[in-house]
């Protein structure tokens, strides 16, 4: 079996809950997460006031994918993108 390898990093939580916006967003810290990572934060809140941003520094553990995961995940990507494109070009009867 192949290893994954687990980091575990500092990272901000934005969650915003307002009439311009309705959004959650995670920066971790120094690292950059490519197809397959799993990322996985600690204790972030999970809910936001009406009409208020909540921004909170919390713990992510980031899983990394193997080669076999990320090979999966781009060719997964790739199978549903290629369906998006088969609903949103298709003719009305």
């Amino acid at each position: 079996m192949i290893r994954r390898t687990k980091i575990e990093v500092p990272c901000t939580v934005e969650i915003a809950n307002t009439f311009d916006s309705l959004h959650a967003h995670v920066d971790l810290d120094g690292i950059e997460v490519g197809p397959g990572d799993e990322v996985i934060v600690h204790g972030a809140p999970t809910e936001c006031p009406r009409g208020e941003t909540l921004v909170v520094r919390r713990t992510a553990t980031v899983i990394r994918a193997n080669w076999l995961d990320r090979l999966k995940a781009k060719a997964e990507g790739y199978l549903e993108i290629t369906e998006l494109y088969e609903v949103g070009f298709e003719g009305r009867h």
